[in-house]
């Protein structure tokens, strides 16, 4: 194939991605999106996020954690949750362009009758407050009064999407709560996301379920993902649950070191569209041609159905649509560590 196709379809590949991802915000924004809510501990579930927040957030910002002993649970999808706590971080980063703190912080929280007087989004009843409070430069009025709307962002072109707050806004109404929002010009900003608080029993629900349980340490993941910062992520998380994780960032890189690592690694987690020659079902078929009892999980923006029959996928057993977050991916790969064959493993319920 000439280089000038290759690059083009390439472009015409990493566009489609975008607009895969656009559309699954707009699809939350809206409340269209498939949710599959638990028993959610909102404390243990921001500690589990906690390194990846660090490295999101870099060197210049502190993190600063006020959890509130004996937080009620919430009966959320844990997936959507995570999306909510790292979008309002990232949205406070970027308020601090010098640097700052960002405190999260939770509270049980008891509303009367009145309590639409403020707030019509507000309803009576017991919640869960998760608060994310920036040092950065706070919002005027007009501004305040915008940032939920699809598109909008003061960012920089190409810095922004405008999506981030909308999908948060989206999630948040999904799960029967609302968001207020206290800022200021130059004293930053407080967004307080409040969700409904459940009696639902957690016993079988809590952090010792499998989503949240990392497989035995010993286990190596080859990881292809030609994006650096989700491949940078993918491996933080990894490795944040004892595994061991060896990067590629192409198919054909991938193709190319697997002979020197072939004997150690245990599952192959591949992206499927990627530059190069090798996409990821090439990249599966070479690995496990000299490995039958490799396992293989797939990831990517395109919807599973695109790629024909020439593989299997099915959502939450080896295919994992992106934007994918640590309790789903750390889910997936425990089964397909665990069960003895693909077909064995049971779809993951986030």
């Amino acid at each position: 194939m000439p280089r000038e196709v290759a690059n083009s379809l390439a472009q015409i590949s990493t566009a489609a991605e975008c607009a895969a991802d656009l559309t699954r915000k707009l699809l939350t924004f809206s409340r269209r999106n498939m949710v599959r809510p638990k028993v959610i501990k909102l404390n243990d579930l921001i500690k589990k996020l906690g390194g990846m927040l660090h490295r999101m957030l870099g060197e210049r910002v502190d993190l600063v954690t006020k959890f509130t002993p004996q937080l009620a649970s919430i009966f959320a999808d844990a997936t959507s949750v995570e999306q909510v706590l790292m979008n309002l971080t990232l949205n406070g980063r970027d308020a601090m362009p010098d640097g700052g703190t960002i405190t999260i912080s939770t509270a049980n929280v008891t509303l009367g009758e009145d309590a639409t007087l403020n707030n019509p989004d507000a309803r009576h009843g017991d919640y869960v407050c998760l608060s994310v409070t920036d040092t950065g430069t706070g919002m005027d009025e007009a501004t305040r009064n915008r940032i939920f709307e699809p598109f909008f962002t003061t960012k920089e072109l190409n810095k922004g999407t405008g999506m981030g707050l909308a999908t948060v806004y989206g999630i948040v109404k999904q799960h029967g709560g609302w968001i207020e929002v206290g800022t200021e010009l130059g004293k930053g900003s407080t967004f307080r996301v409040l969700i409904p608080s459940t009696t639902r029993t957690a016993a079988h629900h809590s952090e010792s379920h499998p989503e949240s349980v990392a497989a035995d340490g010993d286990h190596t993941i080859l990881v292809v993902e030609d994006d650096a910062v989700v491949r940078s992520l993918v491996v933080e998380v990894l490795t944040s649950y004892n595994y061991k994780v060896i990067e590629a960032e192409s198919g054909d890189a991938a193709i190319k070191r697997w002979p020197q690592f072939r004997e150690e690694v245990d599952l192959l987690l591949t992206d499927m569209v990627m530059p190069g020659e090798a996409n990821g079902l090439a990249v599966a078929r070479h690995c496990k041609s000299s490995k039958p009892d490799l396992k293989v999980i797939y990831t990517s923006g395109y919807s599973s159905e695109l790629f024909g029959s020439d593989v299997q996928l099915e959502d939450g057993v080896n295919y994992l649509p992106k934007p994918y977050f640590c309790g789903k991916l750390t889910a997936i790969i425990r089964n397909a560590l665990v069960h003895r064959t693909d077909e064995e493993a049971l779809p993951v319920a986030v």
